[in-house]
C-alpha cells in the first residue's frame, strides 16, 4: 500500500513537470526542452504501470497462479525500459529535426527550468533506488533509473541551451546535438534495464551470492549432509527455492521429512525473501558437484 500511494504521488509530480517543460520549450523555443517534457510525460505511463503491477503483485496466491503474482512486477519492468527505449527514439528524432531547421534561440528562462527539474529528478532518482535496493525490487529500481535517464536529458537540454545563448547564431544547433547525446545515454540504459527484467522473466538463475546464503543455510540445519540440487527464481521482489537435501539413507521415512521441515523453515525465515520452498529429501549417495560445477552444468 505504501508503493502505491508513492506511485500516486509520482504520477501527479510527472504530469506537472511534463506540462511545465514543454509548455516552456514551446514558449522559450527549445526543442531540447520539449523534447524533454515528451520524455517525462512517458514518466507518466511507466508510472502507472508500476502502480498496477504493485497492486497485482501483492495479490496472494490462488489456484490458478499457485506461485503467485509476483512476475507481473518484471512484466511491468520490462514494459518501463521499453519505454525507455522508445523515448530515447522519440527524442533522437526531435533533436534531429531541431538541428536541421534551426529554430529561434532558445529564451535564458529555459535554463532556470531546467536546473529545477535537474535537482528533483536527481533528488528522487537516490529515493526510488535506495527504496528498490531495500525492497528487492526491480521496477522500482527501472522506475529510478528511469528518473535519473531524465535529469540526464534535463542536463543535456541545459548545456545545449547554455552554448546556443552564449555561441550566438552559429551555435544554434547545439540544442539539438546535446539533446542528440542524451539520447545515447538514455537508450543505453534501457536497454541494461530491458535485459535485468527479461532475465527474470525467463527465470534466470539469481546473483551467486544469493545462492551460496540459501545453500549455507540449509547445510546448517542438524542432518543435512549434503546438498544435492539448488534452483533459485525470482518472483517480483522474492525468490522461490527448489532444493534437494541428502540426509543418512538409515534414518526412518519421518525422520528425514522431518529434517526436510526444519531446512525449510530455515529458508523461510531466513533474511532473505524467500516465500516457499519445493523440497526434496534422498539418501546421502556421497559428495555432489561443487556449487560453482552444478551452476555451470
Amino acid at each position: 500500500m505504501q508503493n502505491s500511494y508513492l506511485l500516486l504521488i509520482l504520477v501527479v509530480l510527472h504530469t506537472g513537470i511534463a506540462l511545465i517543460k514543454i509548455i516552456s520549450g514551446f514558449f522559450g523555443h527549445s526543442y531540447a526542452l520539449i523534447a524533454d517534457g515528451i520524455e517525462s510525460a512517458i514518466d507518466v505511463l511507466s508510472t502507472l504501470l508500476l502502480w498496477s503491477s504493485f497492486k497485482i503483485a501483492n495479490k496472494p496466491p490462488d489456484k490458478n497462479h499457485p506461485f503467485g503474482h509476483g512476475k507481473v512486477e518484471s512484466l511491468a519492468a520490462l514494459s518501463i525500459a521499453s519505454l525507455l527505449l522508445g523515448g530515447a527514439f522519440l527524442i533522437a528524432y526531435q533533436s534531429i529535426q531541431a538541428i536541421l531547421h534551426l529554430p529561434s534561440p532558445p529564451e535564458v528562462f529555459t535554463l532556470y527550468v531546467l536546473i529545477g527539474v535537474i535537482l528533483f529528478k536527481e533528488i528522487l532518482f537516490r529515493y526510488l533506488f535506495h527504496k528498490g535496493k531495500e525492497e528487492n525490487s526491480t521496477a522500482l529500481k527501472s522506475e529510478a533509473w528511469h528518473q535519473r535517464s531524465d535529469a540526464i536529458t534535463s542536463l543535456a537540454a541545459f548545456l545545449g541551451i547554455s552554448i546556443a545563448l552564449i555561441g550566438g547564431e552559429a551555435y544554434r544547433s547545439a540544442d539539438g546535438w546535446a539533446a542528440l547525446v542524451a539520447c545515447v545515454i538514455i537508450g543505453f540504459n534501457g536497454l541494461l534495464l530491458f535485459r535485468a527484467a527479461l532475465d527474470e522473466i525467463l527465470d534466470a538463475s539469481p546473483p551467486k551470492e544469493i545462492l551460496a546464503q540459501i545453500r549455507s543455510l540449509a547445510e546448517q540445519v542438524e542432518g543435512v549432509m549434503e546438498i544435492e540440487k539448488l534452483r533459485v527464481r525470482k518472483a517480483g521482489p522474492s525468490y522461490i527455492v527448489d532444493i534437494h537435501v541428502q540426509v543418512d539413507g538409515n534414518l526412518t521415512v519421518s525422520q528425514g521429512h522431518f529434517i526436510g521441515h526444519q531446512v525449510k523453515s530455515a529458508l523461510c525465515t531466513s533474511h532473505l525473501p524467500i516465500i516457499d520452498v519445493h523440497l526434496h529429501v534422498e539418501p546421502f549417495e556421497g559428495p555432489c558437484l561443487a556449487p560453482e560445477e552444478e551452476l555451470e552444468m
